[in-house]
């Protein structure tokens, strides 16, 4: 695999992970907000949401490297009308500009909360667009490994599942930040977090299920082709990448999985703190390199139908 791969894996998992956590932060916001009440809702989630962008533009500065002239990347954008490559790039834009103008309105309180809300919003809807534009670039009838509804539905677990975890560990930093710089405030900041950790928990355990449904039915599936280049894109995964591809699921599931039941059931009993501090960390970047695995097997298994 070269240096262009790898590059689009960092765009991938970067640009899904931004995507999913500007989502997830919305939705925490949005019942903390109402639960606790806005003051409260803004000093969880204002330094989380300025996290997102540095992501964001990481993965974007490496998709550059999978061009052959970085320079005519603008180039690239000229047939939103009929290339999903286009219209992911035009998405890439638009969720960075939209997404930086929210950011501003809410760490300076510009406007009403209705008004940054409808930002919010659209900045969200525009991260959906870009997600499934991703996949849809990938579903090409000459690549049948790719070619499959597997695709799109791997690409928005990942999504929700990095961003899910990303801003449980977001919340414990920022807790933390909190505990040292304002005490007074850390004993409600501490019931938000432990609650809203709960439900992060549970949802990394639906969605590493998906996951663990998917995958397998997805390999019988290109197995039992009787296409040759999928039987070929089984052959790579399990003879060539077998030990790569065992070990990414079991890290999915430590992380997302026995990792997340652990988050759960210590965010639900206050003093456990800084267990769930190492709990939220660890499920994060267990998760993240068993995604990083699944997006080069993901490449790897990139077998062509004709030239």
């Amino acid at each position: 695999m070269d240096v262009r791969e790898w590059a689009l894996i960092a765009f991938t998992i970067l640009s899904q992970m931004a995507v999913g956590s500007f989502i997830i932060l919305g939705i925490v916001y949005f019942f903390a907000a109402r639960k606790w009440g806005e003051e409260e809702a803004d000093r969880l989630s204002d330094r989380a949401l300025l996290a997102i962008g540095p992501v964001l533009v990481l993965g974007t500065l490496a998709s550059l490297f999978h061009l052959g002239n970085p320079l005519n990347a603008y180039r690239a954008i000229a047939n939103v009308g009929s290339s999903w490559l286009s219209r992911e790039i035009l998405a890439n834009v638009l969720f960075i500009g939209v997404g930086a103008v929210f950011a501003f309105m809410q760490w300076r309180k510009i406007s009403t909360s209705a008004t940054r809300n409808i930002v919010a919003l659209v900045a969200a809807a525009i991260g959906v667009v870009l997600v499934f534009s991703m996949s849809q670039i990938y579903m090409l009838r000459t690549a049948p490994a790719w070619d499959t509804i597997a695709t799109p539905i791997t690409f928005f677990t990942t999504t929700f599942l990095l961003g899910a975890l990303a801003v449980g560990a977001a919340y414990v930093a920022n807790y933390a930040y909190v505990q040292r710089k304002e005490p007074g405030c850390a004993d409600t900041q501490c019931e938000i977090m432990r609650s809203t950790l709960r439900w992060l928990a549970l949802a990394s355990v639906v969605l590493v299920g998906v996951h663990l449904v998917v995958l397998p039915l997805y390999v019988a599936y290109l197995a039992s082709s009787d296409v040759a280049a999928a039987n070929d894109a089984v052959n790579v995964l399990m003879d060539d990448y077998g030990v790569v591809f065992a070990l990414r699921l079991v890290l999915v599931f430590v992380g997302a999985g026995i990792l997340g039941a652990f988050l759960y059931r210590n965010a639900s009993s206050p003093g456990r703190e800084k267990i769930l501090g190492n709990l939220a960390y660890a499920a994060f970047a267990v998760v993240l390199v068993a995604e990083v695995m699944g997006r080069f097997l993901f490449y790897a298994m990139q077998t062509r139908i004709g030239l």
